[in-house]
């Protein structure tokens, strides 16, 4: 079924969330070193908060896991351990490795957690003076390759090959917490809710009154602007774009998304947003289809079931995929 959206756009696309109601409650809050807001529909405040509070926690616990930052999570734990000796790990995390190493051969390595391993040659804080050089970035690459990460289903062990080789969960992460947060909303009752992660955003239900819950589509460079909006039932929409980290040099602009197949910055697109019912396909996807380019990353989503994807090239040209009726003015 073909996913009609109207909008009058400029450059790029951000989502904002549209929730009006009484009993519709709103918490936003910086969990995963990102911006979260959590909206669900409740009797009263105190429902409400009960309901957000568990959100939290469950958002907290996953970031305890997946956190690479963190000494005592389990991924610093395999982390520690590349090039020595496989480490047994929750079936949580062996699984979410699991469906990331399949990602990344559907997507030829433009989606790779081994990302992890690059040396942090890119800085898009401001500091950079200059490109780093062919051989740096040669180097960086050298432990990236999803097809190092060396998992024992029977034993649940994940082991990283190389030394020195590291596994995040910078891509695809926001996105898991988002869908695990919203499937345990679901089970205590919450008829209808939004987890946004940062653009990382998953729905269920509708608002208290039965409408759908609207997503914003403003302009990135001025977020009070408004645009349109399109109703998100029981879906995910991520994007990713190029306009808030990126650094310029000789007139080119390099992106903070990085291929890590090559180590350089990607280029050719401002902007991808995918479509579909999981946040963290979504989440990954949508990294993917940006490493891409234009025209590869359209023919790989059309040929996926169930997902669809806006891209807004350098030039501010919009392609979507072939699900998608566009209209613009």
């Amino acid at each position: 079924m073909k996913r009609s959206l109207y909008i009058v756009f400029i450059i790029g696309l951000s989502f904002n969330v549209i929730a009006q109601g009484t009993n519709n409650f709103k918490r936003t809050l910086k969990l995963m070193g990102s911006r979260f807001d959590i909206t669900v529909v409740a009797e009263d405040s105190i429902q409400g908060n009960r309901f957000i509070d568990d959100a939290v926690k469950e958002i907290t616990r996953i970031e305890r896991v997946i956190s690479s930052w963190d000494p005592n999570s389990e991924t610093s734990d395999i982390n520690r351990n590349a090039g020595l000796k496989p480490v047994q790990v929750s079936t949580e995390l062996f699984d979410l490795i699991d469906r990331a190493l399949k990602i990344s051969k559907l997507t030829e390595g433009a989606f790779d957690i081994s990302f992890a391993s690059m040396d942090k040659l890119w800085k898009f804080d401001g500091s950079m003076t200059e490109m780093p050089s062919e051989e740096a970035i040669k180097a960086s690459v050298a432990r990236v390759g999803y097809e190092n990460i060396i998992l024992d289903r029977e034993n649940h062990t994940v082991f990283l090959k190389l030394p020195e080789m590291k596994i995040g969960f910078g891509a695809i992460g926001k996105g898991y917490a988002a869908d695990k947060a919203k499937a345990l909303l679901k089970e205590k009752g919450v008829s209808g809710g939004i987890i946004n992660a940062s653009g990382d955003l998953t729905t269920w239900g509708t608002q208290y009154d039965g409408k759908d819950w609207m997503v914003a589509i403003t302009n990135p460079l001025n977020k009070s602007h408004v645009f349109s909006w399109l109703p998100v039932v029981d879906a995910a929409v991520v994007t990713s774009g190029n306009y808030e980290k990126y650094v310029t040099f000789n007139g080119k602009k390099y992106t903070h998304i990085i291929d890590p197949r090559t180590g350089y910055p990607s280029s050719g697109i401002q902007s991808v947003s995918v479509f579909t019912k999981n946040a963290e396909i979504a989440d990954a996807l949508s990294t993917s289809v940006f490493v891409m380019g234009v025209e590869t990353g359209l023919n790989f989503i059309n040929q996926l079931k169930g997902v669809e994807c806006v891209i807004v090239d350098d030039q501010n040209n919009i392609h979507t995929s072939k699900d998608i009726e566009f209209n613009r003015e």
